[in-house]
């Protein structure tokens, strides 16, 4: 294009990484030399890039915001978006599309925790270098380098999660509270309005601020770790299953095996028998 100059690495996938792995599809970077509109839509990819300097805009989601140096956007790019770089700072960025095995779930994952599609990380450094060895790998196709690309992308969606405003290590203290009540209560009974009226705090808000912060509801944190006691006392006693149902906060035993197989695709006893004399 005369109004960018970009290095960029096309990628044509094998069957198998197109089955098995997360993949990359183009990386690369540009330096913008005169303001120009770069849109797309319908495309079954998923964008991820940094503005190393300068400035521009990015509308997507009927929204548009200013971008500058040291600001990331994730993208999911059958929606339609458009990006434009400013004339007076025109900007540079790095990039790299992708697709593959669970990138639409983590994607998905991702909003459902109510992370925003740009984000101002504390360094960009760790998604540059990750995008720069996808860049270097993609020139040669091979097995191992479409493992290793696998690998590199799922570090790159770590390190968005991680980068993230909220944290379980910034968590406000009223949700450290819950969280650390949740981890000593959770087999006696426990409900949102018990919650609310503990900690002072509506129980909407309680709800929508620790799925953001800890990437999980409430009821998820509190399931989650009643079937992990209920797995070790079933390996580990001779319990029958509706008093390890009862140990483990779960009130019907019934319920228990409906949530016990849900979670772990088998019913308590046959995770006592399979797992038992290991």
């Amino acid at each position: 294009m005369a109004n960018t100059r970009s290095e960029r690495v096309l990628v044509t996938p094998s069957s198998y990484a197109k089955t098995h792995y997360l993949y990359v599809q183009e990386v690369g970077s540009l330096q913008s030399l005169e303001p120009h509109i770069s849109s797309r839509k319908n495309l079954n990819s998923y964008l991820f890039f940094v503005v190393l300097s300068g400035r521009g805009t990015l509308t997507y989601e009927h929204q548009t915001k200013n971008l500058k140096s040291g600001d990331c956007a994730f993208l999911d790019c059958r929606s339609p978006y458009a990006h434009e770089s400013s004339e007076e700072e025109p900007w540079r960025l790095t990039w790299v599309h992708f697709n593959g095995a669970d990138a639409a779930h983590f994607y998905e994952s991702y909003l459902e925790q109510g992370h925003p599609f740009f984000f101002r990380p504390v360094s960009i450094l760790p998604f540059v270098e990750t995008i720069s060895q996808l860049y270097e790998i993609s020139r040669d196709r091979t097995f191992m380098n479409e493992l290793n690309a696998h690998c590199l992308l799922t570090e790159l969606i770590s390190q968005i999660y991680s980068q993230q405003n909220e944290s379980s290590d910034t968590a406000p203290a009223k949700l450290q509270q819950i969280h650390e009540y949740i981890r000593l209560h959770y087999a006696e009974k426990i409900t949102l309005d018990l919650l609310s009226e503990l900690f002072f705090i509506s129980k909407y808000h309680m709800s929508r601020e620790y799925r953001q912060t800890y990437g999980m509801t409430l009821v998820s944190d509190i399931t989650q770790r009643r079937i992990a006691h209920a797995k070790s006392a079933l390996r580990f006693s001779e319990l029958p299953v509706e008093s390890v149902a009862e140990e483990s906060g779960f009130l019907d035993s019934a319920y228990f095996i409906h949530v016990f197989k849900r979670a772990e695709g088998m019913t308590p006893l046959q995770y006592r028998k399979k797992w038992k004399s290991l």
